[in-house]
């Protein structure tokens, strides 16, 4: 087993070579794609990175054989539309960074609340929605996540799900001809598949689809993973990966493999269903700054799921 003093030996290699690569050209530094047929799946959400800039994310990303990178937020910036790497005038600068690295962006996530029942509220993250879908729309990024996210007190259930769908399904027109799919997240009060499954019938759009969170459907909706994709497995495009333990009232976040939550099978289950999307790791240090580093659970991660994912008999490409 890599141990937490060979992960940080990792991270010092790559502090290491950016610096080396701000003193040499763009040429000469830029690091190459792995080569073909030597990666698998994976990706992980920025979430767990905060501190990183950009160029810390692909090369790390890069370095340790992820695909993909799930944008949610950079640095202190949550709102991806306002960062200067995702300017238009620096659109190119940041598709050729991505490609020198064989990376692509998995999905962008947006704060956006489809819940919300106050008009201002509700045009502000419709308007957030739109935003998001333009931008993955100029990086080529399949995937706009937005939440439920709440049941609002007072309002009946069926017209709670009615308002919900109601903006999934503006938003999914939206998208429509843009090439995105807009993601609900199971988070918040809508972590049961028969709900989830509500929305998605609700919302009638094949620009609308799900993000599973396989940790919220576990832990909150007592759900056994191959229960949920047997239910929603039709609607799941994209997911996030993490593991826990019961601590108190709540849950702490740990290193992969090392909680309760059954990582593996969820894994398994999406393999089984014939999904051909990332398996994407989202470590909420930006939420929970006292887990562990960026640099040792997104490392631990890539190790320990590689190895589901060959044992469920899925190749490198």
């Amino acid at each position: 087993m890599i141990t937490r003093r060979d992960f940080i030996g990792s991270a010092a290699a790559l502090a290491a070579m950016a610096c080396a690569r701000a003193g040499q050209s763009a040429a000469a530094s830029a690091p190459q794609p792995s080569r073909s047929g030597d990666r698998l799946p994976l990706g992980f959400s920025t979430l767990g990175s905060p501190r990183w800039d950009w160029l810390q994310v692909l090369d790390f990303a890069a370095a340790h054989g992820f695909v993909a990178v799930e944008l949610r937020g950079l640095q202190t910036e949550m709102d991806l539309t306002k960062r200067p790497e995702f300017a238009p005038a620096r659109l190119d600068e940041t598709h050729r960074q991505l490609a020198e690295r064989g990376l692509r962006i998995s999905c962008l996530g947006a704060s956006a609340n489809m819940h919300e029942m106050d008009a201002a509220k509700r045009a502000a993250a419709m308007d957030e929605g739109r935003r998001f879908i333009d931008l993955a729309r100029a990086l080529h990024a399949p995937y706009v996540r937005v939440f439920g996210n709440k049941y609002v007190a007072g309002v009946p259930r069926d017209q709670m799900l009615a308002h919900i769908a109601r903006g999934l399904r503006e938003l999914g027109d939206y998208a429509t001809g843009r090439s995105v799919t807009v993601l609900i997240e199971s988070h918040g009060d809508f972590t049961d598949s028969p709900t989830l499954r509500e929305l998605m019938e609700r919302a009638e759009s094949p620009a609308v689809a799900i993000l599973w969170d396989a940790h919220h459907t576990f832990a909150s909706g007592r759900e056994a993973p191959e229960d949920t994709v047997r239910q929603l497995g039709r609607w799941i495009r994209h997911t996030h990966l993490k593991d826990s333990v019961p601590a108190g009232d709540d849950r702490r976040y740990v290193l992969t493999g090392t909680g309760d939550v059954p990582v593996r099978r969820q894994v398994e289950a999406l393999v089984h269903t014939g999904y051909t999307g990332y398996f994407s790791f989202e470590w909420e240090k930006r939420w929970h700054p006292e887990i562990e580093e960026p640099e040792v659970a997104i490392a631990q991660f890539a190790t320990v799921v590689s190895g589901y994912l060959r044992d469920a008999g899925v190749r490198a490409t």
